[in-house]
């Protein structure tokens, strides 16, 4: 089994109820649900035209690959009404892998770590809170140590 941090956001419609309905079709088969941070009232990155989000983190164990993990989210996000017609702009829910135990890849459609995570109080407070003591792979750092210097 391996281990993976997923990060989730909403802000279209009952934004704490679309987290918990993905938190809950994560708990499958080949995934489970390991820890939850608490849930975060967050202002929108990027386009800022929009109403604010919940975000939390989540810590599963997967039997999927990366890849295959990807795909599963996506139908998770697809399930739930994802449907984003600005970058970055609101939607219903967002999955994305942050970390999957200590792996680098960097394709055009997967990134971990992801790319912008070091950037996001978002991310990384929620995820301090629940793997403090994880090192990050690319920044050799603690994830308690990386949250400290992030703007929430």
């Amino acid at each position: 089994m391996a281990v993976a941090y997923i990060s989730l956001g909403s802000n279209i419609g009952d934004r704490l109820a679309n987290c918990r309905q993905a938190i809950q079709m994560l708990n499958t088969g080949h995934t489970q649900v390991v820890k939850v941070s608490s849930f975060y009232q967050t202002s929108p990155v990027g386009y800022t035209d929009q109403p604010e989000f919940i975000n939390a983190v989540i810590e599963v164990e997967t039997r999927l690959s990366p890849e295959l993990l990807l795909n599963f989210l996506q139908q998770i996000e697809q399930a739930l009404g994802k449907n984003i017609t600005v970058r970055w702009g609101p939607r219903t829910i967002d999955l994305d892998i942050v970390l999957y135990d200590n792996l680098i890849i960097n394709e055009a459609h997967l990134q971990i770590p992801h790319p912008r995570m070091l950037e996001r109080g978002f991310v990384l407070i929620p995820l301090a809170e629940i793997a403090p003591e994880l090192i990050h792979p690319l920044a050799g750092r603690t994830i308690a140590e990386l949250a400290k210097n992030v703007v929430a």
